[in-house]
């Protein structure tokens, strides 16, 4: 079972959100978590409590929306962002990124898959990413390897 912790989940879908949270309810874990749809939320949440978790998309709007807005300028990168926020302003939590993409255009319209990511990701932001994961509603892979990630960190008992 998880130990008592707190976990911000950052996330603008719903459908993604409610089936992380169902992940967590599956394992029993004893957690609180603190929700935010965009990278301002994010930041605010960050500003005023540091988690012992962060579940991190990696594409986020810039401020929260209903669901007839649109949130402002959508951030394919939203989620690094909120990670470089996190190293200048000395914020210490393991984070998982989870994405749904399995590749991101960079500027100057080249794609870069996901594994490519990855490797620039854990070299940028080492010592806070935990893993990064590909997301599918359809395949259960995703639910292993947060699983896995959540033992390793050392937020699940054997």
């Amino acid at each position: 079972m998880l130990k008592q912790a707190k976990i911000l989940l950052v996330e603008d879908e719903a459908p993604k959100r409610e089936h992380i949270e169902r992940l967590l309810r599956e394992l029993r874990c004893s957690v609180e978590i603190m929700a935010a749809r965009s990278v301002n939320s994010a930041l605010d949440a960050l500003e005023n409590a540091t988690p012992d978790l962060m579940l991190l998309d990696m594409s986020l709007p810039t401020f929260d929306a209903g669901d007839r807005e649109n949130g402002g300028r959508p951030q394919g990168f939203g989620g690094a962002e909120i990670l470089r926020f996190m190293r200048m302003a000395e914020i210490s939590c393991p984070v998982v990124i989870i994405t749904g993409y399995e590749g991101f255009a960079h500027e100057g319209g080249t794609t870069v898959d996901l594994e490519q990511l990855r490797q620039e990701w854990m070299l940028e932001f080492e010592g806070t990413l935990g893993s990064v994961l590909h997301y599918n509603s359809t395949y259960d892979e995703w639910k292993t390897t947060l699983s896995a990630t959540l033992l390793e960190l050392g937020l699940l008992d054997n």
